[in-house]
């Protein structure tokens, strides 16, 4: 029970309070449908949504009570027979269908605010018209439900609201119950003073359906509403929905099904989309509402979640005269730029709809309806489960997953799934199910809208003009706008050789923007959002196809509206704008359109008044454009000279598009930037982010081109072939931006402003960057001013004489003397690595100091904090140093990355010292598992697994005491490791089961992990792998972590880290380096403050790392709450690592981060150095706990109260620097909160199946005697057959056990993550079907799945497995007699698999094994495959077209061993699985053999040919 003091807060969502902030909570779920396609009537839908739901239990969530749930739901058809014999009974009469409304109103427990709220909303009905007939309150049973006490106190009361129709139509009166619904929103929730105004809220409103739904879990919805039990309550449709919140907090009106949909999913450019449909309010015209039409803004109401916003804009779209089906298409549309395939009609429907609105991006699996039809949508790159079953008998079910519902196979006419952008639709007039293509045909051809774009739409090739270029004063004006020697030789001269976004390494030591003594870019302070856990990163490198950089620009039309002249616009395939094509705008006056050009500029010797003023100027002038019709404007820093200082363009740009936005005025006008300061990828990307729409950076096509000139670019011949290379290394730069967030389309990423400002003053956010994060304010406009004079001043000095004519060198990417503060300077390396070599401790103090009193105070947020005087204790009172090292572990570094020597050294040290070394995700030699002979052990006690799946077979998951899935690394956040081809060679190769010399790319974690219910499944199979262990997930440091970390500890996660931007890495894109992620100060401190508000603390061990060094940074790290430590640059420089940054490139000059055999011999580490060191970090340590009078770390833990800012610390930035939201204590708003690890999570593995199966099989997992099991399974029976695979491996080892020793025949529908590890000896036959992840990591066994034997429909047309099948497989074999949904075999590195089709994305990142594809594949097959073949069944010769072929040849099989080895694949699948398919090509094995297509990785290719040359000379 909660404190009864709280009563009041806990009605909802906590206020903002130090680093927590309700804004950043997300949610997940489970989704569900289930009709009579003949929209007849019947109780047995509701019985069976009930099921579906209560089915999908494990996708919802729970906090730290049991039976409080995050949310469930259900709509349904408006039941009249129901509803007109309860309102006989209660004495009134309603009347007919179609005319009246029941609405369900949640209102204030307050009787008095409740009653005022009853009489506003009877007098809002009246006012618009309509007939008020009743209140009834809804009967509810919370005892019988078992509701729990969170929910149950902040529970509102629950009213229905009865409305009679005055309208002539159903439509209208529709219409006017959503003005009627809006309108009392507006006045009782958001505009009113009353005390409990969070509490009102309609979950619908409406004559055709009704929404019950609450803080519970599925289980819990029916018993709660009493109405959902009764056996008069019918419905031909029924919508369900399970939510897993990030919180624990009370919730009600957050719970799905919303007004007309459900969404398991999350919009990534939330804040974008909503700025811009506020903005469309000011140019809205709806015939339907006329003037009423204002009473309907703001469309997306405040205080909603993302699914809430969606909906808002989804309603409004649609009553305001679109079908549900365009809306829909409008919002969430296929990824139609990159395909090829698209009918031209669909493609061009999409691009006219692109030009009233921007895509809501992100994973989504959307089920709608209207009463009329009902449907579901999937996002454009599938990132959500959607199954669905039609039977014969005129049903309809579709799901997150199968098996939610009994249906005789002999019933099932079809099995499906939702597939990438595709919807589909069961519309009830017409009594059947629509196809996509019959929806989207029908809709694409109501409009000649590929006329209208070859009418109306411009390319900005069409305008592009010559334009003379004056390159004079180049080094004056590169000074003036912060040029530096580090910015063209590390970021531009890079971008134009290699067309890509810059490669570094060992992460950012420098000093943040706001701690910096040097002037920085006001860029510097902003760092970039990125996906983790609760939707994921996507892949811009490998999925290209499903990303777009093309926008449409300029003065949009009326969103309502469907005219040709919406169109009238300025399509743009890249926001980086050549001169020509500036000059093009900037001399507009054909199309109608003229454009005005702002100087962004402001007179020097008027300093900061100058400035502001100046920014007001830019602004009015901005709107002054709009209301004079201008269709552009063009924001410049040309005009800069001694006595002019430019504004920056990113502050210009963004106060520009806001004060647009606040005056429902940014569409109507494009914001073209001519900007010198622009010309890093990051620079891009946060101009897009606040709101630009093309780009000119014309300084850094000077620069290049006069690097070309000095004879530094060679290869690039003219000034066209320079911007291209540009353009091209930007573009990519800023797609991998983009994906790092999910976001597919920068039309969705513009104006998103996706980041945190770390360090800048409330009123630089306020003024210039409204809505963005910046949580330990700093620098202000005076200091800003500053920055830019100094800069301006070097290239313009007042006294002409002072003039320099090189450019600066501050040493922001390398330490110079005299440059930037670097945490790792000579003399912390030097005197660190004399005391862990030597054990010299005086040497180790002298380290210590020099870091605690400069480096590390002079770089980071913890320098500005001190230790507040406390009673202190006797030092032989504090635990030992040998349990305080018990709390340390290594980063994670994988081998490959560092030599074997490197990487054994502290897998040495650590078990040495007790604590725990991390594989990194490069995986480890199964050699070092064992002690050798001196007893000592190599083997790594935490064994990582990320994305890339590298060695992570059953044998390694056995071998570990953490497992860790890798979500995010500091050094680049959002994006998968990166191995460069020059060190994978043939031990690394082996290791990681690939192909020496073929970089390895890891793929984002956006396979099987893209929400939180998946982040709960993984955490759930690996604890299935081996229970020992414990469960632990690494997350980076960003604003909202705290809110993911509460959803990860929901999803029973034993341990999380939380890491620093600033952690190192073996290779990296700069632009993550330097600007993605937080301090860990930040991280740590809002985890903990987060957890412990959520009660959720005492579950999870916090741990955290990023450049901890000393005691001092340990010290500070408990006290802002972490219970353990992460070392991992400090012991390699104990270890001899001299930080000179060549990681990347394979060159170490001291043997630890290279694979070049000759250079490992000069490796001179020692484990000893890295145990010396730690014991040293854990007597300094001690000193601190006897100073501040701590016996134990526990005892330190979230001790906020002894720090304290160090006032001491002064210079021109650091004084506006508040760190009083870091230093705010923990506030425990249930009782019982504890603040550090406690007790322990419940991963309920006592209910798994596999506990009867071990039993069953005992003797086989003993003795290895063949038995034969039979067992029903059902989709809550997850992951089976990993449990029993562990118990092998710790008996048969690596090896398993002999083939077909135990032999398992399954019947149903299986979890999720069946046969996850599968060893080898292992069998599974499965009559039925299965959910996602099927074989993943599969480890040796074989896996056999083939539909029931009675079901009528063809196997090879129908689905049979989910997403994500065979993930990282090892080895082993698998047989599938139908269809696998998106993401088949991806990183398959060892198994060999038959199946009859495939979706998109299959074969990706394949690196070994065989994959027979007997039927279909979908779009991007093979991207990025390096090894492993695959064979694919292609009758209509139509495969190419849907290749990614960058990486692979495709062959006719002339082979013989080829042939025979897919001969005898094809006759294992007949053989195991009855395949008709299989059989028909082996009855006809002449002809049909010609019509295989052979995948051969060209890489691949080479090595076996490389081999067989060696084995020619080896025997000849």
């Amino acid at each position: 029970m909660k404190k009864s003091n709280k009563n009041k807060r806990l009605l909802g969502l906590p206020k903002r309070r130090g680093l927590y902030d309700s804004e950043f909570e997300k949610d997940s779920c489970g989704v569900g449908m289930v009709a009579n396609i003949d929209s007849t009537a019947s109780r047995e839908i509701m019985e069976d949504a009930y099921l579906i739901n209560s089915r999908m239990d494990h996708r919802g969530g729970c906090g730290f009570e049991e039976n409080t749930g995050d949310g469930a739901g259900i709509l349904t058809a408006l039941p009249d027979s129901f509803f007109q014999k309860l309102a006989k009974k209660q004495s009134f009469n309603l009347p007919e269908r179609g005319k009246y409304s029941v609405g369900n109103i949640f209102l204030p427990q307050d009787k008095k605010e409740r009653n005022l709220c009853k009489e506003i909303i009877e007098e809002i009905i009246s006012s618009n018209d309509q007939e008020f007939i009743a209140w009834r309150k809804v009967p509810i049973n919370p005892k019988k439900a078992n509701v729990g006490p969170a929910a149950l106190e902040a529970q509102p009361e629950i009213e229905q609201v009865f409305i009679g129709s005055k309208e002539s139509d159903q439509s209208s009166f529709e219409r006017k119950l959503f003005l009627i619904r809006k309108m009392f929103s507006k006045k009782l929730r958001f505009e009113s003073s009353l005390e409990q105004s969070s509490l009102v809220y309609a979950c619908s409103l409406s004559s055709r359906i009704i929404v019950y739904k609450g803080m519970l879990t599925p289980s819990q919805l029916f018993p709660f509403y009493e109405d959902l039990e009764n056996k008069n309550y019918e419905t031909h449709l029924a919508m369900v929905h399970s939510r897993f919140s990030t919180n624990t907090f009370p919730s009600w009106d957050r719970a799905q099904p919303n007004r007309y949909m459900c969404h398991n999913g999350e919009i990534n450019t939330l804040k974008g989309n909503v700025n811009l449909i506020s903005s469309r309010q000011g140019v809205a015209k709806s015939d339907l509402f006329g003037e009423r039409l204002r009473d309907l803004y703001p469309v997306a109401e405040p205080d909603c979640s993302d699914s809430g916003n969606f909906d808002n804009v989804l309603e409004f779209l649609m009553l305001t005269g679109r079908s549900l089906q365009e809306s829909i298409m409008m919002m969430i549309p296929e990824a139609w730029q990159s395909d090829n395939l698209m009918r031209s009609n669909k493609k061009s429907f999409y691009e006219y709809s692109s030009s009233l609105m921007e895509p809501w991006d992100g994973p989504a699996s959307i089920v709608f309806t209207d009463g009329k039809t009902i449907g579901a949508v999937l996002d454009r790159n599938g990132l959500r489960p959607s199954r669905f079953y039609v039977t014969k008998s005129g049903k309809v079910v579709m799901a997150s997953e199968v098996g939610v519902l009994h249906i005789d196979p002999a019933d099932v006419e079809t099995k499906g799934r939702l597939q990438p952008g595709k919807m589909f639709l069961i519309d009830f007039e017409k009594g059947k199910m629509i196809p996509d293509e019959e929806i989207k045909e029908e809709i694409s051809t109501e409009n000649p809208y590929e006329d209208w774009i070859s009418k109306e739409v411009v390319d900005i090739e069409d305008i592009s003009k010559e334009t003379k270029e004056n390159i004079s004063s180049l080094v004056e004006r590169m000074q003036a706008f912060g040029y530096t020697v580090e910015t063209l030789q590390f970021m531009l001269l890079p971008i134009v050789k290699e067309l890509r976004d810059p490669l570094g390494s060992m992460g950012n030591d420098a000093a943040l923007a706001c701690l910096s003594d040097k002037p920085r870019m006001i860029y510097d302070y902003f760092k970039q959002l990125f996906a983790q856990v609760t939707n994921p990163a996507i892949d811009s490198i490998r999925e290209e196809v499903i990303m777009s950089l093309e926008c449409l620009i300029g003065p949009e039309g009326n969103l309502l509206s469907t005219k040709s002249s919406n169109l009238h616009r300025l399509r743009l395939r890249s926001p980086i704008l050549s001169n020509q094509e500036l000059m093009g705008i900037k001399v507009l006056k054909e199309h109608g359109w003229k454009t005005k050009v702002i100087d962004a500029v402001y007179q020097k010797n008027l300093g900061v008044k100058g400035f502001l003023s100046s920014i007001e100027e830019i602004c009015n002038k901005s709107e002054q454009a709009v209301d004079e019709g201008y269709s552009f404007i063009i924001l410049s820093d040309k005009n800069i000279s001694k006595e002019k200082v430019a504004i920056s363009s990113l502050i210009a740009c963004s106060s520009v598009h806001n004060h647009l936005v606040k005056v429902e005025k940014r569409t109507k006008i494009g914001i073209i930037l001519e900007s010198a300061e622009a010309r890093e990828v990051h620079h891009h990307c946060l101009l897009v982010g606040y709101g630009a729409d093309g780009i000119n950076p014309y300084l850094a096509y000077e620069a290049i081109w006069q690097s070309k000139l000095d004879g530094l670019l060679p290869t690039l011949n003219s000034k066209d072939e320079i911007v291209k290379a540009y353009k091209k290394g930007v573009n990519k730069g800023i797609l991998k931006v983009m994906a790092k967030m999910g976001i597919s389309t920068l039309q969705s990423y513009k104006g998103a402003q996706i980041f945190e400002a770390v360090g800048l003053a409330n009123e630089v956010i306020d003024k210039c960057f409204p809505g963005t994060a910046s949580r330990v304010e700093g620098v202000d406009f005076n200091a800003l001013v500053q920055e830019i004079e100094r800069r301006h001043d070097l290239g313009f000095p007042e006294i002409d004489q002072n003039k320099i004519t090189v450019l600066p060198n501050p040493g922001d990417f390398h330490w110079r003397n005299g440059g930037e503060t670097h945490m790792w300077d000579p003399k912390s390396i030097s005197s660190l690595q004399e005391a862990a070599r030597n054990n010299d401790e005086s040497a180790y103090w002298e380290f210590s100091k020099h870091t605690n009193e400069e480096t590390t105070k002079n770089s980071t947020l913890r320098g500005l904090l001190k230790f507040k005087k406390r009673k202190s204790i006797d030092l032989n009172e504090v635990e030992s140093e040998q349990e305080i090292v018990k709390r340390f572990a290594t980063g994670a570094m994988s081998l490959g990355s560092i030599s074997t020597e490197a990487h054994e050294s502290l897998a040495l040290a650590m078990n040495k010292l007790g604590g725990k070394s991390n594989t990194g995700e490069g995986g480890e030699d199964p050699i070092r598992f064992k002690k050798s002979a001196d007893g000592k052990s190599k083997r790594s006690a935490i064994k990582q697994v990320a994305s890339g799946r590298f060695g992570v077979t059953m044998w390694y998951l056995t071998n570990s005491d953490e497992l860790q899935i890798k979500i995010a690394q500091g050094a680049k956040p959002g994006e998968g490791g990166e191995l460069p081809g020059g060190k994978v060679d043939e031990y690394i190769a082996k290791i990681r089961h690939s192909t020496p010399g073929v970089g390895l790319i890891s793929p984002p974690p956006h396979h099987d992990i893209y929400s939180i219910e998946d982040i709960a499944q993984l955490i759930h199979d690996l604890k299935n792998a081996n229970r020992s262990s414990r469960i632990s997930v690494k997350l980076v440091s960003e604003v909202g972590v705290g809110t993911i970390a509460a959803g990860v500890v929901k999803a029973k996660t034993d341990h999380l880290v939380i890491a620093g931007h600033d952690g190192g890495t073996g290779a990296s894109p700069l632009t993550s380096i330097k600007h993605a992620g937080l301090p860990w100060e930040l991280g740590i401190a809002e985890t903990h403050q987060t957890l412990v508000m959520n009660n959720l603390r005492s579950r999870v061990v916090l741990q955290t790392d990023g450049q901890l060094k000393t005691g001092r940074d340990v010290a500070i790290a408990a006290l802002l709450g972490a219970e353990e430590f992460g070392f991992a640059t400090a012991p390699l420089i104990t270890l001899g690592c001299i930080m000179m940054r060549k990681c990347h490139l394979n060159t170490c000059p001291v043997g630890i981060a290279t694979q070049d055999e000759q250079l490992r011999k000069k490796f001179k580490g020692s484990p000893e150095h890295v145990v010396n060191y730690l014991f040293m970090v854990a007597k300094e340590l001690r000193t601190i706990m006897s100073e501040l009078g701590f016996k134990k770390v526990d005892e330190m833990i979230g001790r906020v109260d002894c720090l304290e800012t160090d006032e001491a610390v002064k210079h021109w930035k650091q004084s506006g620097l508040d760190l009083s939201n870091i230093l705010m204590p923990a506030e425990k708003i249930f009782e019982n909160t504890e603040v550090y690890n406690t007790q322990s999570q419940n991963h309920g593995l006592e209910d798994s199946l596999d506990m009867q199966v071990i039993k069953d099989a005992k003797e086989a997992i003993n003795e290895g005697k063949k038995v034969n099991l039979d067992y029903k399974i059902l989709n809550t029976n997850r992951v089976f057959g990993t449990i029993l695979s562990n118990e092998v491996s710790k008996v048969w080892e690596e090896k398993g056990l002999p083939e077909d020793t135990i032999n398992i025949q399954l019947n149903g529908s299986a979890g999720q993550s069946l046969a996850a590890w599968l060893v080898r000896g292992i069998t599974i036959e499965l009559e039925g079907d299965a959910n996602d992840y099927v074989g993943k990591g599969l480890s040796g066994g074989k896996l056999i799945i083939y539909p029931p034997k009675e079901s009528s429909f063809k196997s090879h047309e129908n689905i049979l497995l989910g997403n994500v099948a065979l993930y990282g497989a090892t080895g082993g074999e698998a047989y599938f007699r139908g269809i696998a949904a998106e993401r088949f075999c991806v990183r398959n590195s060892g198994a060999k698999v038959v199946v009859e089709g495939i979706g998109d994305h299959g074969c990706e990142y394949m690196t070994g094994g065989r994959a027979v594809i007997l039927g279909k594949t979908g779009r991007n097959f093979g991207a990025g495959m390096s090894g492993g073949i695959a064979y694919v069944y292609n009758p209509k010769q139509d495969f190419e077209s849907l290749c990614n072929s960058s990486t692979f040849d495709l062959e006719s099989l002339e082979i013989e061993e080829d042939i025979d080895e897919l001969k005898a694949l094809i006759k294992n699948h007949h053989k195991y699985t009855g395949s008709e398919i299989a059989k028909d090509i082996l009855d006809n094995w002449e002809i049909e053999l010609h019509k295989f297509t052979k995948v051969m990785p060209s890489d691949y290719k080479r090595v076996l040919q490389e081999r067989s040359e060696k084995l020619k000379e080896a025997n000849g």
